[in-house]
C-alpha cells in the first residue's frame, strides 16, 4: 500500500492512497504516520481508514514522516557519482545526517538560499524503518523495513564544501525533498532492483539502478545499527548517482522557476518546483 502524511484544510493527518483519493486514518489512536509504526500498528491503523476519501489535490503533501528522529544520508554510494567527485574507494559507508527542516513534501518548493546559487539536486531512494533494532545483521536487515520514497537531497555545493563537514550545505531549510508516499516493504521484492531518475525541466539529469549502489540496503542498516539503535520512522537516505549538477561542464543549477523529479521504479515520482527562500525574523 501507498502511505502519505498530509495537510487538509490546515490540520494534519495521514491515511492510503487509492487512485487519486487519499482514506484519512481515522483513528485518534495513532494520530501521525510515525506515530503508528513506532506502535508497530501500521497495519492495523491503515485497515482503520474508514474516513471520507480526500481528493489528493485538495491536499498539501508533507513529508512521508514529517519529523524523524533520525534521517541518515549516504554519500558516494554509486560508483559512477564516487569516480565524478574524485573521492577514493572506502570500506565503509559515507554517512551524514539531515534535520526535519530541511525537507520539503511532494509538489511543496524547494528553498534556493538567499545565501548562495548552487542548489544542486540528488535523487535518491530512501528507505523507512519500521521497527526498532541495534546491532542488526546483514541477513536480517529486510525485516526492518517499513518501505520506500523517493528523496531528492538537494545540497547547497558552496556551503557544502566550506569544510570537509556536509552539515551545513544539506541542512537548509526546505532544500531537500521526501515523497510523495511510503510504499510499504510487502510491495516490493526484497533485494529487487529499482530504477532511479532524476529529471530538470524534463531532462534526464541521473538514471541508474540499485545494482550499482557500492554499500546494499542491508549493508547500510547493519553499519548504522552497529552504532546507534535504529527507531520506527527512521529515515536512510540511500546515495545519489552520477550526473549531480555540480560536476558537469558547466555546472547546472537549479534555480527559481525550474521543476525537478525524482522516480523510484515501483515507488512513484517525487515533483518539486524552486523557490527563492529569503525567511527571515
Amino acid at each position: 500500500m501507498k502511505v502519505i502524511s498530509f495537510l487538509h484544510q490546515n490540520k494534519p493527518g495521514w491515511g492510503v492512497v487509492n487512485g487519486d483519493a487519499v482514506n484519512p486514518a481515522t483513528s485518534g489512536e495513532y494520530p501521525t504516520l510515525l506515530s503508528a509504526l513506532q506502535a508497530g500498528k501500521l497495519d492495523e491503523a491503515a485497515s482503520g481508514t474508514t474516513g471520507a476519501a480526500i481528493r489528493l489535490a485538495d491536499i498539501t503533501f508533507l513529508p512521508v514522516i514529517p519529523e524523524p528522529g533520525k534521517i541518515f544520508c549516504v554519500g558516494h554510494n554509486y560508483e559512477e557519482h564516487r569516480v565524478e567527485t574524485g573521492r577514493d574507494p572506502t570500506k565503509f559507508p559515507l554517512l551524514f545526517l539531515r534535520v526535519g527542516e530541511s525537507q520539503a513534501g511532494h509538489q511543496q518548493p524547494i528553498l534556493m538560499p538567499a545565501e548562495s546559487t548552487q542548489l544542486d539536486y540528488e535523487g535518491e531512494i530512501a528507505v523507512i524503518i519500521g521497527k526498532a533494532g541495534r546491532r542488526i545483521a546483514e541477513a536480517d536487515a529486510w525485516n526492518y523495513v517499513a518501505g520506500y520514497s523517493a528523496y531528492n537531497d538537494g545540497s547547497v555545493r558552496d556551503w557544502q564544501k566550506h569544510t570537509l563537514q556536509f552539515t551545513a550545505g544539506k541542512n537548509f531549510t526546505g532544500t531537500g525533498a521526501f515523497g510523495p508516499w511510503m510504499v510499504t516493504r510487502d510491495e516490493i521484492a526484497d533485494g529487487e532492483e529499482l530504477t532511479l531518475e532524476t529529471r530538470l525541466n524534463g531532462q534526464v539529469m541521473q538514471k541508474t539502478t540499485t545494482a550499482s549502489m557500492i554499500f546494499s540496503i542491508p549493508v547500510l542498516i547493519e553499519y548504522i545499527s552497529a552504532f546507534t539503535s535504529l527507531q520506527p520512522g527512521d529515515v536512510i537516505v540511500t546515495g545519489t548517482p552520477g550526473g549531480v549538477g555540480a560536476k558537469r561542464v558547466p555546472p547546472v543549477w537549479m534555480k527559481p522557476g525550474d521543476t525537478v523529479e525524482i522516480e523510484v521504479g515501483k515507488v512513484g515520482i517525487l515533483v518539486n518546483s524552486i523557490a527563492p527562500d529569503s525567511t527571515k525574523f
